[in-house]
Order: C-alpha cells, then structure tokens, then sequence
C-alpha cells in the first residue's frame, strides 16, 4: 500500500491532471474560466476574493520553498533549522487563515445571493469541500507538529519523485496528519481540470501581441452640424 500510495499514486495523479487539461482545453475552451459572478454581487467580492487569493498563493509559495528547497541550502545561507520553523510556522499559519477567510467569504455570498448560488455548480461544491479541508488539514498538521522536520522526509520524498526514483520508505513515518494533507492534495490536483481551478493555469499571453486599438473622437463640427454616423470611416492613406 505504502509503494502505491507513495510511488505510484503521484504519476497517475499527474496523468491525471495532464490529460484533464488537454481534454478541457480540446474540448471546453469556453468552459476554461472562473465563470464570473460580479455582476450580481461586487461588495463582498472585493474583499473575499482578495484576501483568497493573495493567501493562497502564499500557502503554494509556502509549499514549493518547503519542497524544492533543501535544508543544505537555508544552512549554506545562514538561516539555522529554528529560524527557518518559525518563520515556517508564523507565514504559513497566517497565509492559510488568511485564504479560509477569503474562501469562506466567497462561499458565504454564494449562499447569501440567489443568482450567485445559481450560477454554482455541482461541481464548484464538490471543490470548495476539497480545498477547504485541505487547507484547514494543512494547518492542523502544521500546528498539531511545530517541531516536526519536514524538510527531512516530506521534501526529499517530493524531490524524488521528480527524478523518476521515488524513495517511498520516507513517507513511512511522516505523522498521520501529513500524510491525510498530501493525500488530499493529489486528489484536488485530480480534479482540478474538471472544475473552476483550472482557470489557474491561464495567462494572457495572446494579449501582449494583440494589434492596438485605435480610439478617435467624432468631427467636433460633424456634431454640431448632427451629421454623425454608426460604424467605420475610411482613413485616407
């Protein structure tokens, strides 16, 4: 069970996850956004959405450094392994309020405005419930085990699975609550192509060699005179 949960699992949830967004973009591209809501409801928007998405990009910075960075590197920097756990502790613990807050905002003002809560779909529920519980799984785990040296088993583990040598005996030991919240975690990475989240890997990048758009007032004596007309004009060369 260990060799495929720690071994095997990981690489069919990153099938998974490649496949998922090749068929959602093949199949779905105008499905391939946040569906909007603000026009409905803007208020609480620009407070909950905000504060969700700053905190959970902190909670993703959070994990990378944790993961990608090994402890050889922060102790060649200076930064002994209490500095490192406290400063862990304090930005990761602020960083996963601060997203529940935001996700429980948006959550309340789908339920609190009915076109809001119509424009939800089955979908968006079933993904609030993941995220939710693992963000909420994530700090437990991280409050429950302050003490707990990560970096010497959860990030080696992570790190090998990137060079196809998957080392499943450290994930072994690693206290149940870790294992639950990495577990999740590759389940909503599962998902994510199938619901609102994938709009997460999105960037605008057609939009920085779109051609100009050339805006040019009316004739102020085509006004005066009220000889206006819809549409374009010739522009002589």
């Amino acid at each position: 069970m260990n060799t495929f949960l720690w071994g095997g699992l990981p690489y069919l949830v990153l099938g998974i996850l490649v496949t998922g967004l090749i068929w959602r973009f093949r199949y779905d591209q105008f499905g391939w956004t946040t569906r909007s809501s603000e026009s409905y409801e803007r208020r609480i928007l620009h407070i909950a959405s905000p504060l969700f998405h700053y905190g959970i990009l902190a909670v993703l910075a959070g994990h990378i450094i944790g993961i990608f960075i090994p402890a050889s590197w922060t102790d060649a920097a200076g930064v002994s392994d209490k500095t490192y756990h406290l400063f862990s502790l304090i930005a990761g613990t602020a960083a996963g309020i601060l997203a529940i807050v935001g996700i429980v905002g948006l959550v309340y003002r789908r339920r609190r405005y009915a076109p809001v809560f119509r424009a939800t779909t089955k979908n968006d529920k079933f993904m609030y419930v993941f995220l939710v519980g693992n963000i909420a799984l994530g700090l437990w785990a991280k409050l429950s085990h302050a003490d707990y040296d990560y970096r010497s088993t959860i990030g080696p583990w992570a790190r090998s699975l990137f060079v196809l040598q998957p080392d499943v005996e450290l994930m072994t030991n690693v206290p149940t609550a870790f294992q639950i919240h990495a577990l999740i975690g590759m389940a909503l990475f599962a998902i994510l192509p199938f619901t609102r989240l994938v709009h997460m890997f999105s960037a605008p990048v057609k939009y920085l060699f779109r051609p100009y758009i050339v805006y040019r007032s009316r004739d102020p004596k085509q006004l005066a005179e009220g000889r206006t007309r819809r549409g374009w004009e010739s522009v002589e060369p």
